[in-house]
C-alpha cells in the first residue's frame, strides 16, 4: 500500500478533504445482466447513468461465489482459509479488521444497512452504526457436511425459484429491502442535517436480485412484449463436469423437470428484480445529491457473486464458471478518476486496501502484511495496475477444497477431487472448451502455482474439522434456552420526532433540510 505523508500542519486540512465512501452492493447480481457490461435485455436506466461517469471494472471477479464468504472477503481483504470463512455459516472472527475498523480508526463514521450475513455474536464487525437486522440467520444451522455428501439438507436451494417463478405482490425479499432503502436514506439525511464533521462511509446491500425468481408485478410488466433471452451453454448433465454434477444433486435440479416456459419465467423476473435494484440504488443516489454530499462522495457499486440462470443447466452459483463467478463494479468519482473502463481481472479482495488508499490518512494499517488483496488506485488512475484473482471455493456441493487462479486470458480451476479445468477466455470467453489437454504447459505451470500457494490437504482437514464443530455447536444451542445471535437494531425512542428534551424551535429547526436562512 502506498504511503503517504502529511506535513504536521496540514492534517487537519487533509482530514477535510477525505471523502464519503457510499457502497452499493446487490445479491447475486451477474455482470452479465447489466447493460453497462452488454446486456440487452434489462432496463437499468439509473446504473447505465452512473457507469457512464464511473470506472467500470470489465472484469471484476468475486473470490468465494457464496454470498458469506464472498462478503468476508469483501470486508477484510483476505481469502476464505486465512479467516475460517468456509460457507454460509462460518463466523467472521472478531479479531479480524475490516474496512469498516480500518476506516473507524481512521476517523470515519462507518454504518451498514442491509445485508452482510455475518454468523456468530459479533454483527458489527466495525460498523458503528448497522440500521436493520439481516435477512439471513446469524447462527450455525446451515454448516454444510462435507462426511455426508449424499444427504440433501433442507436448507439447500431447490428448483422451486424457477418452476414457480413469476410476478407477486409482496415477498419477504421486497420487505427486507424496502425497509434497508429507507433507513439508509433516512441516515443520509440525518448525516446532511447534523453537527458530526467525519466522513462517512456507508454500505447499501439489498438482497434482490437474489433467488427466488419472483418480483412484484409493477417490475414483471416492465418486460412484457420484450423477448428474454434464453441461457447460451448447454450442456447434457451427464458431460458436466464432476462439482457441476454435485451442484445437480445438491440443488435437486434432476429432482424435477424444468420446462422452457418456465426458464424463461425465472430469467424474466431475475431481470425485474435487477430493475428493482436500479430503482433502490437510483432512489438512493437521488437522496445523496438531494442531501448535498454527492460532491465528496466516492460511489462504489458491485454484488457478492453471480447467477448462473440455466446456463450450462446450472443455477444460482458455488462455482467459478463466469455467470457466477464474474460481477459489476463500478466506481464513480469523476472528480478523482477519469471515466472509463479497466480490462484487467481484478476481485473483491481488493477493495479494502483501495478504501484504505484512497482515505489515506497518511498511515498503513498496521495489518497491511495480512492482506491479500491489492489497491486498485493504480488502476482508477490509468498508472497500470495488477491483472490476478485468486478464488477459493469451500462450501456446499463441493467434497474437497476448490480454487482458481485467473490471470491474463487463463482461468484455471484446480481441485483434489476433480480435474483440471483451463479455460481460454479470449479465445473462449463461455468456457465450452476445456484445454487441459491442448496446453499442458499452462496446466502444469498452474499446478506448481497451486501447490505452492496452498496446503490443499491440511486445508480440506480444517473445512472438516471446523464442520464437525459447528454442527455440534448448532445443535447445542437448539437445546433449552435460546440467545439469538441475529442483530436487532437499536431504537431510542425518546430521541425521534418531537419530545420535551429540547423546544420544539430547535427541534424543528435541527430537522429541517436544508435548514431556513
Amino acid at each position: 500500500m502506498m504511503r503517504r505523508v502529511w506535513p504536521d500542519d496540514s492534517l487537519a486540512k487533509h482530514m477535510k478533504r477525505r471523502p464519503n465512501f457510499l457502497i452499493l452492493m446487490a445479491d447475486q447480481l451477474a455482470a452479465s445482466a447489466l447493460p453497462a457490461y452488454g446486456n440487452r435485455t434489462a432496463k437499468t436506466p439509473h446504473l447505465d447513468a452512473l457507469a457512464g461517469q464511473s470506472v467500470v471494472f470489465e472484469s471484476a471477479y468475486c473470490n468465494s461465489p457464496l454470498c458469506a464468504p464472498s462478503r468476508f472477503v469483501f470486508m477484510t481483504g483476505r481469502l476464505p482459509s486465512a479467516i475460517g470463512a468456509y460457507d454460509n455459516a462460518a463466523e467472521l472472527p472478531a479479531h479480524v479488521p475490516t474496512f469498516a475498523h480500518y476506516l473507524r480508526h481512521a476517523g470515519y463514521r462507518t454504518v451498514l444497512s442491509g445485508k452482510m450475513h455475518f454468523c456468530g455474536p459479533d454483527q458489527l464487525h466495525g460498523f458503528e452504526e448497522r440500521l436493520t437486522t439481516d435477512i439471513y440467520p446469524a447462527d450455525f444451522g446451515w454448516t454444510p457436511d462435507w462426511s455426508d455428501f449424499a444427504a440433501r439438507p433442507s436448507w439447500y436451494h431447490n428448483m422451486d425459484s424457477v418452476t414457480k417463478a413469476g410476478p407477486c405482490v409482496r415477498t419477504n425479499q421486497i420487505d427486507f429491502d424496502d425497509e434497508v432503502v429507507f433507513h439508509a436514506k433516512r441516515r443520509l439525511f440525518d448525516i446532511a442535517r447534523g453537527n458530526d464533521p467525519r466522513p462517512f462511509c456507508m454500505v447499501v446491500s439489498l438482497t434482490h436480485p437474489h433467488d427466488p425468481y419472483a418480483i412484484s408485478t409493477e417490475y414483471w410488466n416492465r418486460y412484457a412484449g420484450l423477448e428474454i433471452d434464453m441461457p447460451r451453454v448447454q450442456i447434457d448433465p451427464q458431460d458436466l463436469d464432476p462439482h457441476s454434477r454435485r451442484l445437480r444433486h445438491v440443488c435437486a435440479m434432476d429432482a424435477q423437470p424444468i420446462t422452457a416456459e418456465q426458464v424463461r419465467a425465472a430469467r424474466r423476473a431475475y431481470y425485474g428484480a435487477v430493475s428493482y435494484v436500479d430503482d433502490q440504488f437510483g432512489s438512493i443516489l437521488r437522496t445523496l445529491t438531494e442531501a448535498r454530499l454527492a460532491d465528496d462522495t466516492v460511489i462504489v457499486v458491485l454484488a457478492d457473486h453471480g447467477d448462473m440462470l440455466g446456463e450450462r443447466g446450472l443455477w444460482y452459483k458455488m462455482n467459478f464458471f463466469e455467470p457466477a463467478a464474474r460481477i459489476p463494479l463500478i466506481v464513480h468519482a469523476p472528480r478523482r478518476f477519469a471515466p472509463g473502463s479497466v480490462r484487467q481481472s481484478v476481485s473483491s479482495i481488493d477493495l479494502l486496501p483501495t478504501l484504505a488508499e484512497i482515505a489515506g490518512d497518511g498511515r498503513a494499517p498496521h495489518y497491511a502484511s495480512e492482506l491479500q488483496g491489492r489497491s486498485l488506485l493504480p488502476h482508477l488512475e490509468r498508472r497500470g495496475g495488477h491483472d490476478e484473482v485468486i478464488g477459493e471455493y469451500l462450501g456446499e456441493g463441493a467434497v474437497a477444497p476448490i480454487v482458481m487462479i485467473r490471470r491474463g486470458v487463463h482461468k484455471f480451476v484446480h481441485s483434489p477431487a476433480d480435474p483440471d479445468q483451463l479455460y481460454d477466455l479470449a479465445a473462449d470467453p463461455e468456457e465450452r472448451h476445456n484445454a487441459t489437454d491442448t496446453n499442458p504447459a499452462a496446466v502444469t505451470a498452474f499446478r506448481e502455482e497451486v501447490r505452492r500457494r496452498w496446503s490443499l490437504d491440511s486445508l480440506h482437514a480444517q473445512v472438516l474439522s471446523s464442520q464437525r464443530e459447528r454442527r455440534l455447536v448448532a445443535a447445542a444451542l437448539q437445546s433449552g434456552r435460546q440467545t439469538p445471535w441475529d442483530h436487532q437494531p437499536p431504537l431510542d425512542a425518546s430521541e425521534q420526532y418531537v419530545r420535551n428534551t429540547k423546544t420544539l424551535d430547535e427541534i424543528e429547526a435541527a430537522a429541517r433540510f436544508p435548514r431556513p436562512a
